[in-house]
């Protein structure tokens, strides 16, 4: 990803549209934008991490239609339940913005108000396909058949012919500014969508129609009150309006450009085409750069209400846990691929690696500390080779190699790091053997103890924007100050202090309880 010289960060995803209820990848984008943005925290960032919900739209009319309300009351209720979900899943959001809210109409109709006096709006007349359930236009050719004979969009959903008189953006002027931004390095990625965008702006851009006037559920155009904003120019406006745009507020001199918008592929051209375009012609920078992953399958299939298969992810961190799910997610699908899930697989992830590989590490050495030396952290009397070698495996990969993944947004090999840095650890215990060293060579069993200590409190500072829950448990139990708990700031220097400390280590309890499924018949540790 493009690189800053600054120390603010300004991640965003795309607000969700909440004509129902929220689905496991929703919560997957939740959890991955929580992760970058707690990792860039963690390197000393001043962050700014903004989610929410998109609530104008066609789509939503319809919807509260059906249901015999209005559109505001489906909207309070549907928000409510990702805002239940953000707050659930521990995803440490700065400010959860509605569409609906009376200071993002403000910023939508300054930024038209903008592309006016530049020049690139006129009124016309709109003919052609239109696809509610993306709230998104498509040309001719863009569209294929389906099994019934109806025309579908790219993304397989049902299109209908729409003619009304529409405000139109001068897109195709912006056609070569658009196709040097694709090309920046950095800008959109990974490769494919990158290359996908250039591919569609190569064969020419069309001028968009940017209002509806077949319904008022939306933003007002300024001076043509009987037009609403076609729904992407107001949802994408979001980015600026957390940052108090139009007004020259600090955080919007601080943090805009944004640094990364993470969205899912299917909205890529939105956010790399239409979003620049808009940007440039209000005379504002264009973001810094573009993150398009990919989609979270149920045992491989799209999730969807037809197949019955929509899964809850509340209902599924009740199951397994918060920290257990967001490990999954995160370790399972390598970022920017499509990726698949089960419970099956969840259980599996989380007693094999969380449990049994870094829990079981943190619990034998602080429990053989509690029983073994009434608590008091162990001293240091010298270091071998074996030492040395465990503390440059394991600081090499916290202080530069995980550092560097997740930077990258390469976050399962983050994580795949991390992972092979508890494997020594757990390797390096087995062959030191601690417990036969207690009545051969106590003071050796101090400092393969302390070794341990201090590895297990780098690796738990690490994995922290994955788990935070369960690694600042980690790490409240080891004592670390907080000062410590950074890449940076968990090394040696910090234990000795609080070995000469009256801190004693009470016995520890479980960090991850053996998970089953529901209809698994073995016990529980």
């Amino acid at each position: 990803m493009a690189e800053t010289d600054t120390s603010q960060f300004y991640i965003t995803t795309a607000i969700n549209y909440p004509n129902g209820r929220p689905h496991i990848g929703h919560a997957y984008e939740g959890i991955a934008a929580d992760v970058i943005a707690r990792f860039h925290r963690l390197r000393g960032r001043r962050v700014r991490f903004q989610t929410g919900t998109d609530e104008h739209g066609l789509k939503m009319a319809r919807k509260a239609e059906e249901q015999g309300r209005t559109p505001r009351e489906l909207a309070d209720e549907m928000s409510s339940y990702f805002r239940e979900m953000d707050d659930k899943l521990n995803i440490s959001y700065d400010r959860f913005i509605r569409t609906v809210e009376d200071d993002h109409h403000r910023a939508s109709q300054a930024l038209w108000r903008r592309m006016e006096e530049a020049g690139d709006l006129y009124l016309d007349r709109y003919e052609g396909w239109y696809s509610v359930r993306d709230e998104a236009y498509y040309d001719e050719s863009e569209l294929k058949q389906g099994d019934d004979g109806q025309k579908l969009s790219p993304q397989d959903t049902p299109v209908e012919w729409t003619v009304e008189e529409s405000w139109f953006f001068r897109l195709s002027k912006y056609q070569e500014p658009l196709l040097e931004l694709l090309k920046t390095p950095g800008f959109l990625e990974p490769a494919s969508r990158r290359n996908e965008m250039i591919a569609f702006v190569e064969q020419g851009l069309r001028d968009l129609s940017v209002s509806r006037t077949s319904f008022d559920w939306g933003v007002k155009v300024p001076g043509s009150e009987n037009h609403v904003m076609y729904v992407w120019v107001d949802a994408l406006t979001n980015y600026l309006t957390g940052l108090g745009f139009p007004e020259e507020t600090h955080e919007l001199a601080d943090f805009w450009p944004a640094d990364l918008h993470l969205i899912g592929k299917d909205i890529v051209r939105f956010h790399t085409v239409y979003w620049p375009a808009f940007l440039m012609s209000a005379r504002l920078p264009v973001p810094r750069a573009v993150f398009g992953h990919g989609f979270l399958l149920n045992r491989g299939q799209k999730e969807s209400k037809s197949l019955g298969n929509v899964t809850d992810p509340v209902a599924l961190a009740e199951q397994f846990g918060v920290d257990p799910l967001r490990y999954f997610l995160m370790r399972e699908v390598a970022f920017g691929k499509d990726g698949s899930y089960s419970p099956e697989a969840i259980v599996e992830r989380t007693n094999g690696e969380l449990g049994n590989a870094f829990g079981n590490l943190a619990q034998r050495t602080l429990g053989f500390i509690a029983k073994n030396l009434d608590g008091y952290l162990p001293a240091i009397c010298g270091h071998s080779e074996a030492d040395n070698a465990l503390f440059m495996t394991v600081d090499r990969a916290v202080a530069q190699e995980i550092p560097a993944a997740f930077e990258a947004l390469a976050l399962q090999q983050g994580i795949e790091i991390w992972l092979q840095a508890v494997f020594a650890c757990n390797a390096y215990i087995d062959a030191e053997a601690p417990w036969a060293l207690r009545k051969s060579d106590p003071e050796r069993m101090e400092t393969v103890l302390a070794t341990l200590y201090i590895c297990i409190a780098q690796l738990a500072a690490a994995i922290q924007p994955v788990i935070p829950e369960s690694a600042q448990k980690l790490l409240d139990m080891m004592g670390v100050p907080p000062e410590n708990r950074t890449y940076q700031g968990v090394r040696e220097h910090w234990y000795s202090p609080l070995a000469e400390s009256d801190y004693r280590i009470e016995k520890p309890m479980p960090l991850f309880p053996r998970l089953e499924l529901p209809d698994a018949t073995e016990g529980t540790d």
